[in-house]
């Protein structure tokens, strides 16, 4: 007799699921990037700071998940009719005093291995580590929430463009230059993809949960031209570049950006939106290598 398959994840399913694995990368990528530029500028890389900058960036971005999973709950973001997958608290497996105290421990272990970056990088880099955590934090928590005033996106392309991109640069380089921040752009606006994309799939359970992200704010409509300039415009800000595969080598990327802006513009928010929401980062992580192959080649001649 077969046996019947739950849909209720596991105990541990229900902790990975909620650090949402699949969006990780979004850490990784910007440190490689900010890294594989400043070997342009310097003849030694230090590893190891690179290193300690994902770690801290990836508790940075586990715990702001974790606290998300509390607060979308605890606002009634989360239903039962959401259309994303289930979370932990949202699965009611993990409790909130559980993911919270998870949260909050991710933020303290990013402060711990932030460290070695502080020692390096001085004042700067310990106002941006704690920015970072803060910002974490009140992206779903706290009175002003970023993400339920139509700042989730502005949050995203700030520290997992910007931020994270020009530091891994100025720890290896000591100084910021126009290149690392067009690229940092680049990289933020590709990782709002996905934040875009969620939106406009929950754009009905936030506006019950009177959640104002700029899809709840604004409209469909503008939801899908907000992704549309978010998909396209990394492409063109990369026409500053000179060297011909630095410049054009990413946009062998581009099709996967034409097929989620075909899908969102012909159909309406549903599950489906999942689908692309994994594939908004498949074009963020294909893009990010091109780049980084014709940096690397380019730096090899």
């Amino acid at each position: 007799m077969e046996a019947i398959k739950s849909d209720t994840p596991s105990y541990f399913d229900a902790w990975v699921s909620t650090t949402r694995p699949k969006t990780l990368i979004l850490s990784v990528f910007p440190f490689l990037i900010g890294t594989a530029i400043a070997a342009y500028e310097v003849t030694t890389i230090q590893w190891n700071l690179m290193v300690f900058a994902v770690f801290c960036a990836v508790c940075i971005q586990i715990g702001t998940n974790f606290i998300n999973d509390v607060y979308d709950f605890k606002n009634k973001v989360d239903r039962p009719t959401r259309l994303g997958p289930k979370r932990g608290v949202h699965s009611g497996i993990l409790t909130s005093s559980q993911v919270f105290l998870a949260g909050i421990s991710c933020f303290i272990a990013a402060l711990l291995f932030g460290i070695p970056l502080v020692v390096k990088g001085g004042v700067p880099i310990c106002l941006i580590l704690f920015a970072s955590v803060i910002s974490g934090y009140i992206y779903t928590a706290g009175p002003k929430p970023l993400a339920y005033n139509g700042l989730g996106e502005l949050f995203v392309l700030i520290f997992f463009g910007l931020v994270s991109t020009a530091s891994a640069f100025f720890f290896q380089t000591g100084f910021i230059d126009t290149k690392i921040l067009v690229v940092g752009t680049e990289i933020g606006l590709l990782a709002c993809v996905p934040i875009a994309l969620n939106n406009l799939r929950d754009i009905e359970d936030d506006r019950r949960a009177d959640k104002k992200s700029l899809a709840v704010r604004f409209g469909k409509p503008f939801a899908r031209v907000e992704i549309s300039f978010l998909v396209f415009m990394p492409f063109i800000l990369n026409l500053y570049f000179e060297n011909f595969l630095i410049t054009f080598l990413p946009w062998a990327s581009l099709p996967i950006g034409f097929s989620i802006l075909k899908f969102i513009w012909n159909n309406e928010p549903s599950e489906a939106y999942n689908s692309y929401l994994v594939r908004s980062i498949l074009l963020y992580v294909c893009f990010a290598l091109l780049l980084m192959t014709g940096i690397f080649y380019e730096n090899s001649l």
